[in-house]
């Protein structure tokens, strides 16, 4: 497994080893040995998936306070826009965000790691994703922040037309009203 170190400590994309030959390919997915070596000691709890068309695009999500949750995420089949966002106030990276590319071809995965906002746009037809979560899912816990925050930035790969969210995610605060964020300085996988 080859690890990717992004511009924002803590964030790292992932590369596997790929075993490959006219009969297919075969990888290993997750190893909690090299992933506890290669990027930190981190237990998933919770594994989950979803399956959504062109245009679609989910986030900016967390969970907040002891329900706060580190994502390991990849694409199964399709191609999305995965997404990092810095919410951890005193942070010098503060509202910086990482992009990367997942799709089913290049098994690429990206860890997000508590403190950190997350979301993704669908830029093929369809998409399979999952992700492995180190806490469970909290729905008093949720919070989230503007997908279309100008104070963020983020290109998002799609036309304003194209753009397919929930009821919720067209309603999330701006950064810089979200009243509950995290706090650099504080160890959340204590």
């Amino acid at each position: 497994m080859n690890v990717i170190h992004t511009t924002i400590e803590g964030v790292v994309i992932l590369e596997p080893d790929l075993f490959g030959d006219e009969r297919g390919y075969f990888f290993e997915s997750f190893s909690q040995k090299r992933f506890d070596e290669l990027v930190r000691p981190v237990r998933f709890v919770q594994d989950n998936e979803s399956k959504s068309r062109f245009g679609v695009l989910r986030g900016l999500h967390f969970q907040k306070g002891t329900h706060a949750q580190s994502k390991l995420v990849r694409v199964v089949s399709g191609r999305v826009l995965d997404v990092a966002v810095d919410i951890r106030r005193g942070s010098p990276t503060f509202g910086q965000y990482v992009a990367v590319e997942l799709t089913g071809d290049n098994h690429r995965q990206f860890f997000v790691p508590r403190g950190f906002a997350h979301g993704f746009s669908v830029l093929s037809e369809e998409a399979v994703f999952q992700y492995k979560c180190d806490n469970y899912y909290a729905p008093e816990a949720e919070g989230a922040v503007a997908w279309n925050d100008p104070a963020i930035g983020i290109d998002w790969r799609l036309a304003p037309k194209d753009v397919l969210l929930s009821p919720k995610d067209s309603a999330h605060p701006l950064l810089s009203e979200a009243p509950e964020l995290f706090d650099y300085n504080t160890d959340y996988y204590a």
